[in-house]
């Protein structure tokens, strides 16, 4: 799952940082534009929008995988996972209010941090949810209440990111939800608000309401099964030649994408981890040889605008 964190309509420029590790690490820029190629290195990505910013590990982790299907989950296991993740760097973490315990293994995390580690590992740390309400009237009230659910459950005064999806633009709800989601901004109770899988046209009505919006996050589909495995083979050839993992490579092909700040990968806590697999996309770099083999199979697969339409519309289709 690819997170565009430049919104698809901001130009994003990174002056790069250097940390105590060593790791060079970007601070992106955003600036009204159409869609420009995305400049970054290193570790780190500050999506910006006039003064609202956050910054972020460019490898998120994924929670999703809380909500089901994995067995049982180990709540102290989990959160021992998490800790090793972010001491490895892995800081930044990615949930919704419907991901099972997701929202509520993120406060007993942060409570460990906040006891057990130093207060420069608590600042790096970093929690971006999603809300996805009913299509009920989006009064203030309904909206900060179910915000200040997602407080609680994650034990912060104020929310790193708010992801905020919607199903039907026929419902126009989402403008008021979204005004007031600024409201609490505003407020303290949330440092920046985003999307989930906004069309462009909704993006630009938004952005025209004056709403701060810092990024649009979009899943993408490809490919068919065979198309697959010629993939696959020819990123398991650039995986062996670097001595690297085939999604490793996959990563890290992504993340050198145009308008692409960070790449989610799911994370099953406490069942197995993948911190050494993470860690090395930062290292890795992939030359023109690997780019030309991996473009040439990605150019076979299906134009997925014409497909499934702007972002979002595979979720909104009858």
């Amino acid at each position: 799952m690819a997170a565009n964190l430049s919104s698809g309509h901001f130009l994003l420029e990174s002056p790069l940082q250097t940390r105590k590790t060593g790791v060079r690490r970007p601070t992106m820029v955003a600036k009204p534009c159409r869609c420009e190629a995305v400049r970054t290195e290193g570790g780190l990505a500050t999506v910006k929008n006039g003064d609202d910013s956050l910054v972020i590990c460019r490898v998120l982790n994924g929670m999703w995988q809380t909500s089901g299907g994995w067995g049982r989950i180990d709540r102290d296991g989990a959160v021992d996972a998490m800790l090793r993740y972010a001491d490895a760097g892995l800081t930044t973490f990615d949930m919704a209010d419907h991901y099972g315990p997701a929202e509520d293994l993120y406060g007993m995390f942060i409570n460990r941090v906040r006891r057990e580690r130093p207060a420069e590992l608590l600042n790096e740390v970093k929690g971006l949810t999603k809300w996805v309400p009913p299509p009920v009237k989006m009064t203030s009230s309904y909206v900060r209440d179910s915000i200040n659910v997602s407080r609680k459950r994650m034990d912060v005064a104020c929310l790193d990111m708010l992801q905020f999806h919607w199903w039907d633009y026929s419902n126009s709800g989402y403008l008021d939800a979204l005004r007031h989601l600024t409201d609490l901004k505003e407020e303290g109770k949330i440092k920046t608000v985003a999307l989930t899988n906004f069309d462009t046209e909704r993006l630009h009505i938004i952005l025209e309401n004056g709403i701060p919006i810092v990024s649009n996050q979009m899943v993408d589909a490809w490919g068919g099964w065979s198309l697959f495995q010629v993939l696959l083979q020819t990123l398991k050839k650039v995986a062996s030649k670097h001595g690297v993992s085939i999604p490793t490579v996959a990563v890290r092909y992504i993340l050198d994408q145009p308008s692409v700040a960070g790449s989610m990968i799911g994370v099953r806590l406490g069942l197995s981890q993948h911190i050494e697999d993470s860690l090395a996309i930062f290292s890795l770099e992939l030359d023109e040889e690997d780019k030309s083999s991996i473009d040439s199979v990605s150019k076979q697969g299906r134009d997925l605008l014409q497909i499934i339409g702007d972002c979002g519309d595979e979720y909104r289709r009858a």
